[in-house]
């Protein structure tokens, strides 16, 4: 295998990981029925609020998880590549910020699934172009709008009852506020842009 791919996929291991642990679970919850649903986020009941750490990683059926899964490892990758400071911390603060904003006010009804933390990646990644304003965020920021500019409509309430279109709405929001918060982190190849001129 070509050392570029080697070393792409390498770079890429924790998005490839966490797609694995995403299928395994799935797997494990068809074959012993094990009902892991239960495990989603319930808002305003306190039996429902542990859902918040586990609902990412619960899909309905393999449909669902699927539909999920390209776009969470585009985005973690994006993540890792070339936001690799603030990629765990903003990940984390995403995931736990859009299951309490569920939790607090979604329907009552059990939220599963990892398109909150979808929604909420490509919220950050576009708002980090616009608060940054360096080239490399700009084109990412452009990319993802582009690749992801028709999921808008699945972010208000719709017909499709088994969408929790709160997870989405709620992900963008704190999302945006991500981007904000850690506009400030400087990563590596984004210091030839904060260089002072020579004069200061």
């Amino acid at each position: 295998m070509n050392k570029d791919i080697i070393s792409f996929i390498y770079k890429i291991r924790y998005p490839l990981f966490l797609l694995l642990l995403l299928w395994t679970i799935e797997a494990a919850d068809t074959f012993f029925s094990l009902g892991l649903s239960i495990l989603g986020i319930y808002p305003r009941e306190w039996s429902g609020f542990p859902g918040i750490f586990t609902a990412p990683f619960i899909h309905s059926t393999w449909g669902h998880l699927a539909s999920n899964s390209i776009p969470l490892l585009t985005l973690t990758s994006i993540m890792i590549l070339f936001y690799r400071k603030a990629a765990l911390y903003a990940s984390v603060f995403i995931m736990l910020g859009s299951g309490i904003m569920v939790w607090l006010f979604g329907r009552p009804s059990y939220h599963i699934g990892a398109s909150g933390m979808v929604f909420g990646l490509i919220s950050f990644i576009f708002f980090t172009g616009i608060f940054k304003k360096n080239v490399k965020s700009i084109v990412l920021s452009l990319i993802v709008l582009t690749l992801y500019s028709g999921s808008v409509s699945s972010m208000f309430p719709n017909v499709e009852k088994n969408i929790s279109w709160e997870s989405h709405l709620f992900g963008a929001i704190v999302g945006l506020l991500t981007s904000f918060i850690f506009r400030n982190v400087v990563e590596d190849d984004e210091k030839q842009y904060h260089q002072e001129p020579s004069w200061a």
